[in-house]
């Protein structure tokens, strides 16, 4: 959803929340020290209060809060310093809950499920309560293996509001601490002026070429995304300079916002922040996030290689997209301006292969952006450019954050019933045993999700319910969930509902729909790519020439 006009005292409101919001990840992340589920249910409050801010119940009156969004924002609020100040009854009690902590658990869900709905649409909210009635009451009358005999209410309330499979559990952890960070990291690095070198960049790499300014996007779009990790963020940065330009030199309005909306799709493929999907993988799996990002490099780079085909394909073709060389900035130039841009990507990557945690890498990256910034005089970021990144990151944070905390309570009762392994026997009693129709089911699966569910709310379902069957079938652990973390990125250029290409669509001026269409047909490296890591494990321990093979090969 977009975010509408707010009125000013609103938008003060939000902007001093976000700052402080960001001052306390980075202390509890840093040199605090709380215990996990107190970090994370104040990050609960501070993510509910501005998303009811940010997205209130009606737009008719924009300039004045509404009593109900300040009393649902207040009461998110609550709900977190109810557990941050009880955690130590809540654990005597051992399961027990007496009245006031079924209030607080059952207010907290409600809460969760309708901030969910006005940032993230109907789709999530509506499963997360199909997976509720089906532990609490419908269960009971399936049959065959979906037949569950039910839980208690006191007992769902109170392992959703304080269990480690809840919605202050596992997903707001890595919420709270990695995806935090990273998504911050990505608004001072964009905030100390990245973004214009990253365009300037590829149109001095890519201006001179047939399809100049569509593989210029490409370019681009691969550069913004490993440092923004948001697709609908990258095509609106990337997108706004782009699309303009693929349309003057002769690019239909559709092919242009699809272009667009493709690669930026693959800026989640592409290290060192994937989104947060990688950092959801790394903590379900306990699978290094350094090595995650190992194996992702090569088959994200062929992903952008094989849009820019299609598009060199189109472009020779119609004889299209040759830019001016007055257009042009000359590579060097460039570079001589911006190259301190690269100090914090390096500061970052150099500290996770020496060992330390993502958290502290992300910190001391954020720390390094501001440093390097003074290298350039045009650059430089003073007390008032890193409040607004700290206000920027937090209010980015909001959407992200919600969908990870929502699916908190879908995973919370996945777990509890087992419907995980119920769902990958019934896949492999379909598949027969066969690993590519098993594939070809877990694509058709994340297809049908990715029409209603964002890209990480896809990829955790997709997670907890088909991971196991590709398992089962002899896929490694990395395997699965790369190949699942892939086909969810069919999510943003899926329609009806592809974020990505719908935000192409409003700058290129073409119908949503016909660009979601075009996205998704440019897209198709996403569901060939990812078979990589089901049948060539080199890429996960083979030597630097065997996976260098293997990436010729698949070109």
């Amino acid at each position: 959803m977009v975010k509408k006009t707010l009125s000013p005292k609103t938008e003060t409101l939000l902007y001093w929340t976000g700052v402080l919001m960001a001052i306390f990840h980075i202390w509890v992340n840093t040199v605090g020290v709380m215990p996990e589920i107190q970090r994370n249910a104040i990050h609960f409050g501070f993510v509910l209060f501005m998303g009811f801010l940010i997205f209130p119940f009606s737009y008719r009156t924009a300039r004045a809060l509404k009593w109900l969004d300040i009393l649902l924002a207040l009461l998110s609020v609550a709900c977190a310093l109810y557990l941050v100040f009880f955690e130590d009854a809540l654990h005597a009690r051992n399961e027990v809950p007496i009245l006031a902590d079924l209030i607080f658990a059952a207010i907290s869900i409600v809460l969760m499920l309708e901030i969910t709905r006005r940032t993230a649409g109907y789709i999530i909210p509506c499963l997360a309560i199909t997976f509720l009635g089906y532990a609490l009451w419908f269960g009971q009358y399936m049959g065959g293996m979906w037949q569950f005999p039910g839980v208690s209410v006191e007992r769902m309330l109170y392992r959703m509001y304080f269990a480690p499979d809840g919605i202050f559990g596992t997903i707001a952890t890595i919420s709270s601490t990695f995806v935090f960070l990273f998504v911050l990291f990505a608004a001072f690095l964009l905030k100390s002026g990245a973004g214009d070198f990253i365009i300037k960049l590829s149109v001095a790499v890519m201006g001179k070429m047939i399809g100049g300014p569509a593989k210029m996007a490409v370019f681009a779009s691969g550069l913004m995304g490993s440092i923004s990790g948001s697709a609908v963020a990258n095509t609106v940065g990337t997108g706004a300079i782009t699309i303009p330009l693929m349309k003057r030199v002769g690019f239909s309005a559709k092919f242009a916002g699809g272009v667009e909306a493709a690669a930026s799709t693959g800026g989640q493929l592409m290290p060192p922040i994937m989104g947060a999907g990688a950092f959801i993988m790394s903590q379900w799996t306990q699978i290094p996030y350094l090595k995650i990002v190992g194996v992702a490099i090569i088959p994200a780079m062929l992903y952008f290689l094989s849009v820019a085909f299609f598009v060199h394909l189109r472009a020779k073709k119609d004889g299209l997209g040759v830019m001016e060389d007055h257009e042009i900035p000359k590579l060097s130039e460039v570079i001589k301006e911006g190259w301190h841009f690269f100090i914090p990507l390096g500061v970052l990557i150099g500290l996770l292969m020496a060992g330390f945690t993502p958290t502290y890498s992300a910190c001391a990256g954020i720390a390094s952006i501001v440093v390097a910034s003074w290298l350039n005089k045009n650059t430089r970021m003073g007390v008032k450019d890193v409040l607004d990144a700290f206000a920027k990151g937090s209010q980015g944070m909001v959407t992200t954050g919600v969908i990870l905390l929502c699916s908190g309570i879908v995973i919370g009762v996945v777990l509890m019933v087992g419907a995980g392994i119920k769902f990958s026997i019934m896949i492999s009693g379909i598949a027969q045993g066969s690993m590519m129709l098993t594939i070809i089911l877990i694509a058709l699966a994340s297809l049908v999700l990715g029409m209603g569910l964002p890209v990480t709310a896809s990829y955790i379902v997709l997670a907890v319910l088909a991971a196991p069957s590709l398992e089962m079938l002899g896929a490694s652990l990395i395997g699965a969930h790369m190949l699942i973390f892939w086909y969810s990125q069919d999510a943003n250029v899926t329609p009806p509902v592809c974020l990505a290409a719908y935000s192409a669509a409003g700058i290129s001026g073409s119908a949503p729909l016909a660009t979601g269409v075009e996205s998704w047909k440019l897209a198709k490296g996403l569901y060939i790519i990812p078979l990589l890591f089901i049948y060539t494990p080199i890429l996960f321990q083979g030597s630097w020439f065997e996976v260098a093979e293997v990436s010729v090969a698949a070109l």
